[in-house]
């Protein structure tokens, strides 16, 4: 299998404010051209696109392609559970939204300090080894935001779990917060596969600033700067399959290009991505992946990552009150707290809308 993957979680949309205005036709030509270029891994989860990526799925892939011409996952939504009969009620939800007949690989979703003991107490990991018995998972993993010794006591306590699934990129290879390095060395240690998402970082490692680009297009001038993202990532030994959420028929194309004969970074090309990440690291502030986990449910209708990314771009005032005439501005948080509970990168999301409102709203 070839080592890119296809996310359904950043989907083109006809309305930019309406995570569920697919761009039909655009995602059913993606799809083609991806298994058209040899590529078949594609990722879903329950709640993306507000609980309608799956749907989409089934009609751009399951309903049009032959179910062994391509490869699955899903995931099960472990920060939704509230009772046991929730995990069989999702599971075969799931099923029915994609079409699918039976999932290829199947995570437990985002376990962390919150989500792993609502896995434990609902008996999530036997369910899907259970599954397995019956036919409808073929593999079993989990995706990961947390520490790496929060990985290693899972691992260590379910040597079952064939792969695990984690953020790793060159911004946060090194991070003291995210940790890629010290996860993917801990899944290494346990013997397990890895899947790959966020290479891109939500975006910001494929729209350098203006110098960091500079320096990567001296070196490969035709190289695209999510190419350079996508294949730090892919190099890395134990690495099976890199997620990319892409969003445009163009980058569709971009990335195949260069995956599909893929190349490891060399010695001189792993540097120069370190060199950027020195750049980086000074000049973005909020570490938001756009993954929108933070709006689904918010009451006061924020659009949290599109602030994010204007304040970490310094954006004029104009360009945000355009964006707030759309959505409720920073301001109007509640602080409620239910953004930051789901937040995979565990931001203090409130204390950064203040900070937001306070550039944009004051004076």
């Amino acid at each position: 299998m070839k080592k890119l993957g296809f996310g359904f979680m950043r989907l083109p949309l006809l309305d930019g404010n309406d995570p569920t205005s697919f761009d039909k036709p655009q995602i059913c030509g993606m799809v083609d051209a991806f298994l058209d270029a040899g590529f078949t891994y594609f990722d879903t989860a329950y709640m993306y696109h507000n609980g309608k990526s799956e749907e989409m799925l089934r009609e751009a892939l399951t309903a049009r392609h032959p179910r062994d011409s391509f490869f699955l996952a899903d995931k099960l939504p472990t920060m939704f559970l509230k009772q046991q009969a929730d995990v069989g009620r999702i599971f075969r939800e799931q099923l029915t939204r994609t079409g699918a007949q039976y999932f290829d690989n199947y995570l437990l979703h985002c376990l962390d300090s919150d989500n792993y003991p609502r896995a434990e107490q609902f008996d999530c990991f036997n369910f899907v080894l259970e599954m397995k018995q019956r036919g409808l998972v073929r593999h079993f993993g989990f995706s990961f935001h947390d520490t790496p010794e929060l990985l290693d006591e899972i691992l260590t306590k379910h040597p079952e779990v064939e792969f695990v699934q984690l953020q790793i990129n060159y911004l946060d290879w090194e991070s003291a917060r995210v940790q890629s390095r010290r996860c993917y060395e801990t899944a290494v240690r346990h013997g397990k596969d890895v899947i790959v998402m966020e290479p891109v970082k939500g975006g910001t490692l494929a729209k350098l600033p203006p110098l960091a680009e500079k320096l990567l297009r001296g070196y490969a001038p035709d190289a695209s700067d999510a190419s350079w993202a996508i294949r730090f990532a892919a190099t890395l030994p134990a690495v099976r399959t890199v997620l990319s959420g892409m969003s445009t028929l163009a980058q569709l194309r971009d990335n195949t290009s260069y995956m599909r004969d893929f190349q490891p970074l060399c010695d001189e090309e792993q540097a120069l991505c370190a060199q950027v990440r020195g750049i980086l690291t000074h000049e973005i502030e909020i570490a938001c992946t756009a993954c929108h986990y933070c709006t689904e449910g918010c009451p006061a209708g924020i659009a949290i990552p599109e602030y994010f990314a204007l304040y970490n771009r310094g954006a004029d005032r104009e360009r945000y009150q355009a964006q707030a005439a759309d959505s409720g501005k920073a301001s109007d948080c509640l602080q409620c707290g239910q953004c930051e509970a789901h937040c995979p990168q565990h931001l203090q999301i409130i204390d950064w809308l203040q900070r937001v409102a306070a550039r944009y709203e004051d004076g």
